[in-house]
């Protein structure tokens, strides 16, 4: 009961416009307040400082700020002119482009907002002057972006290994074969709806221009293997490489000649502000486990559930389900912050792997970029495209679709998501 009221006060601050961080933590608070009595707000501020110092939190905003000194850079502009060489001969090539550019950008960034502000800008409006319909397009940027968070690194997989105490480096290694499967599924989507729309090709295929294209974007592509090459190889900890990947970005910028003082200050604002929101998030999450812990809320959920079965695959289905509906009304951060902490005493109770369900979250949240009234990718894309929504999300149904078919196969078929991690870590 404790827990449903304490939703219905979330939801209520939510839909006044309180900021999330600042909902949850009145809410934590409010509910203390009532169980505990007020001497326990004594210790609030130092568990909300503690709560925003785990080391593995130091890579978000690192990451961040490489996705950014990355758009301002220049790199972006140079990927997606390598892509158009490669896949802009196919039917609905510039489609194919936007997917394949936001599959190599979520291996630098983590974050899907970062990648439709980095590309939509530059994609959306080319794909309109070639005679696609605005709302495909805003879509295309918008599902391919958050691949950006199924793809290592991703700044969801590192909030979701803090909460529940899991492993960056196997989550990042258990994305790799579902984000691939998902980039290329929604290319054939793209494919098909190209065929059926008659869209034209981008280019001719070129192979000097390939090569051409190939060598101004090169060491661009040393970057993926810099972070994960490093983080995989158990040369440096996933928030060291994150901060390979920002130093790696500058000594890019530079070489390119396209970073100054003034992008690279402007680069470093961006990052700072959704570093603060993030973190905000996470410091009013450490205070809602510490009253969820003390109250037992989420053992109480986990023998509620497990009293109508323990079987896992059953389980896996009731909270697809709940993490879909989550989604709809919370960002990718705080539905990890709010849902994690209740959940995973269920996950370990009926024996499904923390790293696999890692993944499964990490999908739902990202069905929940695409899908309204929260919708921040979408919203994004849209403001980007100037498209209606509505509109959009219609346009959106085939890629959402494949994100789903992707999500029931990670879920039923852990060898998706579990082969490479059980191959380097677990053999």
């Amino acid at each position: 009961m404790m827990l449903l009221i304490m939703f219905s006060i979330l939801l209520f601050l939510l839909s006044i416009n309180v900021p999330i961080a600042v909902g949850i933590a009145v809410t934590t608070v409010i509910a203390m307040v009532v169980n505990q009595g007020p001497s326990f707000l004594i210790d609030t501020a130092i568990v909300l400082y503690d709560g925003t110092m785990k080391f593995p939190l130091i890579a978000i905003p690192l990451f961040i700020l490489a996705g950014s000194i990355m758009n301002t850079a220049g790199i972006s502009r140079r990927l997606i002119a390598f892509a158009s060489a490669l896949v802009g001969f196919v039917k609905g090539g510039l489609a194919m482009i936007n997917i394949a550019v936001s599959m190599f950008f979520a291996e630098i960034s983590g974050s899907a907002v970062a990648d439709v502000a980095a590309l939509g800008s530059i994609l959306i409006p080319a794909m309109k002057k070639k005679g696609y319909p605005g709302p495909f397009s805003a879509a295309v940027t918008s599902s391919s972006a958050s691949l950006a968070i199924i793809i290592p690194p991703s700044i969801p997989m590192i909030l979701y290994a803090v909460m529940a105490q899991s492993s960056v480096v196997q989550l990042f290694v258990a994305g790799i074969i579902p984000g691939i499967l998902g980039g290329f599924m929604m290319m054939f989507a793209a494919y098909i709806y190209a065929r059926k729309k008659d869209l034209p090709v981008e280019e001719a295929f070129d192979i000097q221009n390939l090569k051409k294209t190939a060598k101004e974007a090169s060491l661009a592509f040393t970057l993926p293997l810099i972070i994960l090459g490093g983080i995989f190889g158990g040369v440096v900890t996933a928030t060291e490489g994150a901060g390979l990947a920002v130093i790696a970005a500058l000594v890019i910028g530079f070489i390119h000649k396209e970073l100054d003082f003034k992008s690279f200050y402007k680069a470093a604002s961006e990052g700072a502000t959704q570093t603060a929101v993030v973190m905000l998030l996470v410091g009013a999450s450490v205070l809602l486990g510490e009253f969820l812990t003390i109250e037992q809320i989420p053992q109480k959920v986990a023998e509620s559930i497990i009293g109508l079965t323990n079987n896992k695959y059953f389980v896996l289905m009731i909270l697809n389900v709940f993490l879909l509906i989550i989604g709809l009304f919370l960002h990718s951060a705080a539905a990890i912050i709010l849902t994690v902490p209740i959940v995973m005493p269920l996950v370990n109770a009926v024996g499904i792997d923390p790293v696999h369900f890692g993944i499964i979250v990490t999908l739902n949240l990202a069905i929940g970029q695409q899908t309204p009234p929260v919708a921040s990718v979408l919203v994004t894309a849209c403001s980007v495209a100037k498209a209606d929504i509505w509109e959009v999300t219609r346009a959106n149904i085939i890629f959402i679709g494949v994100l789903l078919v992707l999500l029931l196969l990670v879920t039923y078929v852990p060898a998706v998501p579990m082969t490479l991690v059980e191959f380097f870590y677990r053999s």
